[in-house]
This record gives C-alpha cells, structure tokens and sequence, in this order.
C-alpha cells in the first residue's frame, strides 16, 4: 500500500506531477495503472508534502563531470 500513496500523492489530479512508474511484470503495470481512483485527504497530502526537506542523495546533475 506504500507504494500506492506514494502513487497518488504525484497524482497529476492532486499535485501538477506526472509519474511514469516502471516493472518488468505485467500485473506490476496493469497495478500502477490502476491509480485514477485514489485520492489522498488534504490531511494526508500535507504530511507527505512535509517531509521535503530539499535534500539531493546523489550527485548533482549540473555539476556532474563525465
């Protein structure tokens, strides 16, 4: 279920984001192309939102040398 709040919280619909999920199993695909039904609370939004904290955990892609 993680993965399916994770889903609908960068729901275009709810959050100007578009997500192209991957898998290499079919019933993986037709699963996260299942999620047009879920829509998260305000409440539950603003706690996800809020765990932003602006952080990279890679290196960054500008600054990146070949």
């Amino acid at each position: 279920m993680t993965g399916w709040l994770c889903h609908g919280w960068v729901l275009a619909i709810q959050n100007g984001i578009i997500v192209i999920p991957k898998s290499i199993k079919e019933h993986r695909i037709r699963e996260n192309a299942d999620i047009f039904d879920l829509e998260l609370s305000a409440e539950d939004m603003a706690r996800i939102d809020s765990l932003n904290e602006n952080k990279r955990f890679g290196p960054n892609p500008s600054e990146f040398l070949f």
